[in-house]
């Protein structure tokens, strides 16, 4: 399992993404699962993967090796954001189509975001089929993988106008609660964080197993989230919803 994540906002743009792709009693592997691509002054790319880990692999090469040779169409050499997202579809089904064997699912989904010169920045999320879609303002985030256990604090802080230092921690805390929720999903965890305007790399942070960060962010936040539920007003029902409920029982016998 996996769980990445895009964060779209006016002041640019948050990418999270965790490396465990195993996680049993005895065997636990990490592989990366962002990549960066761009040139400094015209364009940046990030992508981040999940799904089935030879297809992800194979995309990837095909996209760096089309780079490298020049090919008529590469990310170096596209116009637009959208022209990003369809050739990854593409790729990707070709990739798909190579390697399918009864039995085997060699799905993959890809987030990509970045931006054009010209252009806003966006991110897009990639399914197996090819199609797309996009963060808008009411949908400033995307998600592949353990997507469910994130979700709650993206819901409730997240916002076109939010600083980018508040869409990178939600996007870390967004990531501790996946990891504590689920075994599948751990470090090392890689951040990347893009000014809007830029068109420079982004900002790029790697937490290891035994990031100190790591455990003070986790400490920090089940403190809070205790000391915020003690606060919680506590339930208190009507003085008459017993009679109420009793009454309509009355009634309806």
């Amino acid at each position: 399992m996996t769980y990445c994540l895009g964060i779209a906002t006016e002041a640019g743009l948050v990418f999270v993404s965790d490396s465990r792709t195993n996680a049993g009693v005895d065997m636990v592997s990490t592989y990366s699962k962002m990549y960066g691509f761009g040139v400094p002054g015209e364009r940046q790319f990030t992508l981040l993967t999940s799904g089935n880990l030879a297809t992800s692999q194979s995309v990837m090469r095909r996209i760096k090796k089309d780079i490298k040779t020049g090919a008529s169409t590469n990310l170096l050499k596209m116009k637009h954001m959208t022209d990003v997202a369809e050739y990854i579809g593409d790729v990707s089904r070709e990739e798909q189509e190579r390697s399918a064997q009864p039995g085997i699912n060699v799905e993959s989904y890809f987030i990509v975001g970045g931006q054009i010169l010209d252009h806003r920045p966006t991110i897009f999320m990639v399914y197996p089929q090819g199609n797309y879609i996009s963060t808008s303002n009411d949908t400033t985030y995307l998600q592949i993988g353990e997507t469910k256990y994130g979700k709650p604090i993206l819901d409730r802080i997240l916002s076109p106008q939010v600083s980018l230092e508040t869409a990178a921690m939600c996007a870390m805390v967004s990531m501790d609660s996946t990891m504590r929720s689920n075994l599948g999903v751990g470090p090392p965890v890689e951040l990347s964080v893009y000014d809007a305007g830029s068109l420079q790399p982004g900002r790029y942070y790697r937490f290891e197993e035994d990031s100190e960060y790591l455990r003070q962010l986790k400490k920090s936040w089940d403190k809070l989230l205790k000391e915020a539920f003690k606060k919680l007003p506590p339930v208190a029902w009507s003085s008459t919803w017993d009679r109420q409920e009793e009454d309509g029982s009355q009634e309806a016998s």
